[in-house]
């Protein structure tokens, strides 16, 4: 089955949450056939009190406007970029996550997305219950040690659903202390070798659009604009 032919979703809702948000809505990207000015509409009504989240899946005009025309505000654009496999070498030597590193990889996580307003504060727990996921694999989740201290790492996901399968990078990031060094691209290129070595032809990422260092990286290294998540708030 191809993403063409997928049904249509309907938007979904989540709450309530604690946080800056109370409730989170979302929007997928097959919505092909969904009167999403009326779906969303009848939402906002259940969500009376606090502040609304929305995410548009594969933003398009249509979608924009009628969230717009509804009081949302945009404020976040989230790319998905897309290359082909396999690409060069890393010239890099990385190994398998095993349990023994969470602590060090949260620490790592969190000194390096400090910034963001999710992927900073992850948590030993929270790694742990991703781990439980079906899609998890130590082996596709790359670290990188110098001088015997985490200096980055690259965690890949496959989608073996999407046709053709479809390798991710999950999570990418380098600690401060080796900013300058040149190892967020070898660090990706890590990741798309393992993915490549899994039989993989495609693989994509997510990253803010105004993360100008690391869209560099990725467009050197061949990846391309798929499409955009675009979020929004409608404050209470």
């Amino acid at each position: 089955m191809t993403l063409a032919t997928l049904s249509a979703v309907e938007p979904t809702v989540d709450g309530p949450l604690d946080g800056e948000f109370r409730w989170l809505v979302a929007v997928p990207e097959q919505r092909a056939g969904i009167d999403v000015h009326t779906v969303l509409d009848a939402m906002i009504v259940d969500c009376a009190d606090g502040a609304v989240q929305l995410w548009i899946r594969a933003v398009d005009h249509d979608a924009d406007a009628t969230a717009q025309a509804l009081g949302f505000r945009p404020y976040r654009d989230l790319w998905q970029l897309r290359g082909a496999l396999p690409n060069v070498a890393s010239g890099i030597k990385t190994r398998s996550f095993t349990d023994l590193d969470i602590a060090e990889f949260v620490r790592v996580n969190n000194r390096a997305f400090r910034w963001h307003p999710e992927q900073g504060s992850l948590t030993v727990e929270g790694v742990q219950k991703t781990m439980r996921e079906p899609w998890f694999d130590p082996d596709g989740f790359r670290l990188l040690h110098d001088e015997g201290k985490l200096a980055g790492f690259c965690w890949t996901k496959i989608h073996p659903d999407h046709d053709p399968p479809l390798g991710e990078i999950y999570v990418i990031a380098v600690d401060p202390d080796w900013h300058g060094r040149g190892l967020g691209k070898q660090m990706t290129l890590a990741g798309l070798e393992w993915l490549s070595a899994r039989g993989l032809h495609d693989a994509m990422l997510y990253v803010e659009s105004d993360n100008d260092a690391a869209n560099a990286t990725y467009a050197a290294i061949g990846f391309a604009r798929h499409h955009i998540d675009r979020a929004y708030r409608l404050d209470r």
